[in-house]
């Protein structure tokens, strides 16, 4: 894959990674958790990564930080200096500089926190384990950035019990931007908070991208968050990447049949202005045990002989889109009316 026509800088690249899981025990099975990614993750963007439970999500964005250690492919990740190295087979020593400067925030902001550490303990940790302070500068650094993501200084005593929901998140937030990172990848950063709190995490995150000049990776299974936040959006489906363009240009005008299926069960603002939700027919596949050709093909209502036997590749379509369907240019997709976006 290139960089689209904007003509951005690709951070984080990924070139045909994967991530294939042992199957049950006595079975010869391998699940393809992720299956032949390709992703750019351009310098200063919000990327959104949507899809069903289950489509490989939360595993390749663990991949990318190396969190999980990818079957195959490359993860290339460009320097301060503009120099680009594969990440993606670097030993433990070797990969530690770059821990500093991937960073993750995760689904759950309950059990992500050591209920037996304090917050200072917690946010702190990274500091100390890369040697990048400690005594009163790591206090004061820590004491910083709790105040930046909206929490008392004072707090840093307490233990992870003494916070509602939000805050979790926040002390979260505030262990993922400690060592100043480049890239951070929130996984599912809001799906766990009230809708209100959920709308305050959201402009936490976007004042702070423009503060701190961060890029983020926004893995979400929610479609209108993923709008109001993100530059662009990439659709996965059973471990392989379907559909990826600039967010205005997906939803109001999808090129994979799955991405229109996500997009009618978008909420409407106005409930007066009815909209008709596509229901798949069948189950999510087994990733043990895809079907032959396009993944999606036994749930697409325009699904051609084609399908079933050949697998198309993610092509680009120019202007900053990818689509893998063979029929992507002669369907005429439904997306999110514009109109009903911007009431």
């Amino acid at each position: 894959m290139t960089d689209d026509t904007r003509g951005a800088m690709s951070l984080l690249t990924a070139q045909g990674v994967s991530k294939h899981f042992p199957g049950p025990r006595g079975s010869s099975k391998i699940v393809k958790a992720v299956d032949n990614v390709f992703l750019n993750l351009h310098q200063g963007e919000t990327l959104g990564l949507v899809g069903e439970s289950g489509c490989g999500k939360t595993t390749l964005g663990r991949c990318l930080v190396r969190a999980y250690e990818p079957t195959s492919g490359e993860i290339r990740y460009r320097r301060v200096d503009q120099r680009e190295v594969d990440i993606s087979y670097l030993s433990k020593r070797e990969l530690r500089p770059y821990r500093k400067e991937l960073r993750m925030i995760f689904q759950d902001p309950y059990s992500s926190l050591n209920p037996r550490m304090t917050v200072l303990d917690i946010v702190g940790e990274p500091l100390r384990i890369h040697g990048v302070a400690r005594g009163k500068e790591l206090e004061e650094r820590v004491a910083r950035v709790l105040e930046r993501v909206g929490l008392r200084a004072e707090y840093m005593r307490r233990y992870p019990h003494a916070f509602s929901g939000g805050q979790h998140q926040r002390i979260g937030i505030a262990r993922a931007l400690i060592l100043d990172p480049r890239v951070i990848i929130a996984d599912e950063a809001v799906s766990a908070l009230d809708v209100s709190v959920r709308a305050q995490i959201l402009k936490l995150f976007q004042s702070l991208r423009t503060e701190f000049n961060l890029t983020y990776l926004f893995i979400s299974h929610d479609l209108s968050v993923v709008e109001y936040v993100a530059d662009r959006v990439a659709v996965m489906y059973v471990g392989r990447m379907v559909e990826i363009a600039r967010t205005e240009d997906l939803y109001t005008q999808p090129l994979h049949p799955y991405t229109e299926a996500l997009l009618s069960a978008v909420p409407r603002p106005d409930p007066r202005r009815k909209s008709r939700r596509i229901l798949l027919e069948g189950d999510v596949p087994d990733p043990s045990n895809p079907p032959t050709g396009c993944y999606f093909h036994p749930r697409c209502r325009y699904r051609q002989e084609q399908c079933a036997s050949d697998a198309p590749a993610l092509r680009d379509l120019g202007n900053g889109r990818y689509v893998a369907c063979h029929y992507a240019e002669a369907l005429a997709l439904s997306g999110v009316d514009s109109v009903l976006r911007a009431e």
